[in-house]
């Protein structure tokens, strides 16, 4: 093989400018990363039973699905658990070769034949199935220094005009809130009024089901019909409850004499915050979070680019007083290390021709080495691409070691001849 490239020189000189155009192609197109991904895929399914303590949830709803998911295809191991809030949170690790979408789509298909065994206040809320996301490259801070924006409206302001936008962003795998309020109708319930008026929270919540629901009404005039109507209305009747007034005349029950108790007689409604779990502040303000996370295959330094692109532009549309604060941002590290990597790359490659030289003394000589490293490193982004494998500090670490290999054996030459006539 040697013999062949020897004698065609031209055909030698094609193929190394072809593995150099192959490399520098590939360079930009590779995602970059501050580590490798040596994570195996993961799948999270997570349940809510309302109102359950831990034993309960663990019974009818973390063993019924662990059950289902033990069963999926290049499954390592199950970790469960369950809080005494009756939240059950399912972590099914697999093999480093499956593939995540598929995995979570063999999860998604079990907890969906498992549903009909799950308690209905489980069925009402959802099973929720995620995979495991990429790494944080980005965190930020929503405040206002106007105290008519509290938490509740920056959380529902970030949900419904940033979080969106962030996702769409090429490489974002998920924007997460940290600290949300969502919007929640909250019924604080009196027990001493509910006992004088021989109710129970039970009752609350029935009233609730079967007067908070949007219903069909029909139409007026429909077929079959006789042939002198001329018209045919649709009815509109009113459906989900919207302000706390709405919800306080809701009927609890009839009593005798036309009289009512409605829910304002037994307890009172306000508009608040869906959970209270998660406080966070930015400069001693109330605040939210929200953290951007990239696909295992994206440029974090690009994504992060493109997530302070859109951030500044919509910060000239946010309300009078909200501002947002950057965090943490992964990628000064990642870059920073990446131009310490490639400088001493670079300080490698002309060290390693200087030895060649001292030793050789013949330019002619020392080109050969000094165009096969070029060609060599170049190529190998080219190899990375076509293996799927990301830039990152660990990946130029080995390249510039294996380039450095060739001057410390320079070195130890050079100590040796040197002991040698100090002797």
């Amino acid at each position: 093989m040697i013999e062949f490239f020897l004698h065609r020189p031209v055909f030698a000189s094609v193929c190394a400018l072809f593995i150099i155009l192959a490399g520098v192609i590939s360079i930009p197109t590779l995602p970059v990363a501050q580590f490798p991904q040596v994570a195996p895929p993961v799948v999270t399914v997570t349940a809510n039973f309302i109102g359950a303590n831990a034993q309960a949830a663990e019974a009818s709803v973390t063993t019924p699905l662990e059950e289902a998911i033990n069963g999926v295809d290049g499954l390592r191991y199950i970790t469960s658990t369950t809080t005494s809030d009756g939240t059950s949170t399912i972590v099914s690790t697999f093999e480093l070769d499956r593939n995540i979408d598929l995995a979570a789509n063999d999860v998604q298909n079990q907890v969906n034949n498992t549903i009909g065994r799950l308690p209905t206040e489980v069925r009402a809320t959802g099973v929720t199935v995620t995979k495991n996301s990429g790494t944080f490259v980005l965190a930020m801070g929503l405040a206002s220094n106007d105290a008519r924006y509290d938490r509740v409206f920056l959380s529902n302001y970030a949900a419904n005009t940033i979080v969106d936008t962030l996702k769409r962003i090429r490489g974002v795998n998920d924007v997460r809130i940290f600290g949300e309020r969502r919007y929640a109708m909250r019924l604080w319930l009196d027990p001493t009024r509910l006992n004088q008026n021989h109710l129970a929270a039970s009752d609350v919540v029935a009233a609730l089901q079967t007067q908070n629901v949007q219903v069909a009404a029909g139409s007026i005039g429909a077929a079959p019909i006789r042939s002198d109507q001329p018209y045919q209305i649709s009815v509109r009747a009113i459906g989900r409850l919207r302000t706390p007034a709405e919800f306080g005349e809701l009927i609890l029950r009839a009593n005798p004499g036309a009289a009512h108790v409605r829910l304002r007689d037994v307890g009172r409604v306000e508009l608040g915050a869906e959970s209270y779990a998660q406080d966070l502040r930015l400069s001693g303000k109330d605040a939210i979070g929200i953290a951007v996370l990239t696909l295992p295959s994206a440029n974090a330094l690009q994504v992060a680019g493109d997530v302070r692109t859109v951030m500044n532009k919509l910060e000239q549309r946010f309300p009078h007083g909200v501002y947002y604060r950057f965090g943490f941002d992964a990628t000064p590290f990642v870059a920073e290390s990446i131009r310490e990597v490639l400088k001493t790359l670079a300080i490698s490659i002309v060290l390693v021709i200087a030895v060649v030289f001292l030793f050789l003394q013949s330019w002619r000589t020392t080109l050969i080495p000094a165009i096969t490293i070029p060609v060599s490193l170049i190529g190998t982004f080219a190899l990375m691409k076509m293996l799927g494998f990301s830039i990152n500090t660990l990946t130029l670490f080995g390249l510039t070691l294996a380039t450095g290999l060739v001057v410390d054996d320079a070195i130890v030459v050079i100590e040796n001849i040197a002991r040698f006539f100090n002797a």
